[in-house]
């Protein structure tokens, strides 16, 4: 793994501190459904229900699980996300992302304490994302799948918790002008759906 760490960290929250935050409904009541901003392109009813796992590791300065996409793959590739895909008939959410994990990091499925889910998020590709929240304890043994993942890595909870870290950036995809959160990262681009997850998940940790 590898962490991306700035110059200078704002206090953090400890592990114990974690879930009194995210399982408090004040707190979640903050947070809204959030949507890629090309979304009007999407035929309706085309949405596919799909999960993410957010995974927080609960060091003395607690971390959040990430990775990148394998460069082979044939949607998305490259680029950064929570673990996850699409949900399978007959699946919640949440067994959807703990499969999804185990397939693509090697997580044991027995090891992530679900707490609850964040907003979803619509992509402009057509999917209906359910943030799954779970905690895990150090040390983790991981085993990435080459094929899927090219780099695990973690996100400082102290970073989300700078409410100057995240920027509105824009710019031209498949010829559309688009708008979309981004966060810092000395060697990751962290942005689109992954960064709007990552913000509802900041503002609900934050005071």
């Amino acid at each position: 793994m590898s962490v991306g760490l700035p110059v200078a960290l704002p206090p953090t929250l400890t592990a114990a501190d974690i879930e009194p935050r995210l399982t408090d409904p004040a707190r979640l009541a903050r947070l809204a459904p959030s949507e890629s901003d090309e979304v009007w392109r999407v035929a309706p009813g085309t949405n596919r229900q799909a999960a993410v796992l957010v995974p927080i590791i609960l060091y003395d300065e607690p971390a959040v699980l990430l990775t990148q996409r394998a460069a082979t793959l044939s949607a998305h590739a490259g680029q950064v996300a929570f673990p996850g895909g699409r949900i399978e008939a007959g699946e919640t959410p949440e067994a959807a992302a703990l499969r999804e994990a185990a397939e693509e990091v090697g997580l044991d499925p027995r090891l992530p304490r679900l707490i609850g889910r964040l907003p979803e998020h619509l992509t402009g590709t057509g999917f209906h994302v359910t943030p799954v929240m779970a905690l895990l304890d150090p040390p983790l043994a991981l085993t990435p799948d080459p094929a899927e993942v090219a780099e695990v890595f973690e996100y400082p909870v102290a970073r989300l918790l700078d409410p100057a870290a995240p920027e509105r950036r824009s710019g031209v995809f498949r010829g559309v002008a688009r708008q979309f959160w981004a966060w810092p990262h000395e060697t990751q681009t962290i942005w689109g759906a992954t960064a709007a997850i990552l913000r509802n998940l900041a503002i609900a940790l934050r005071d």
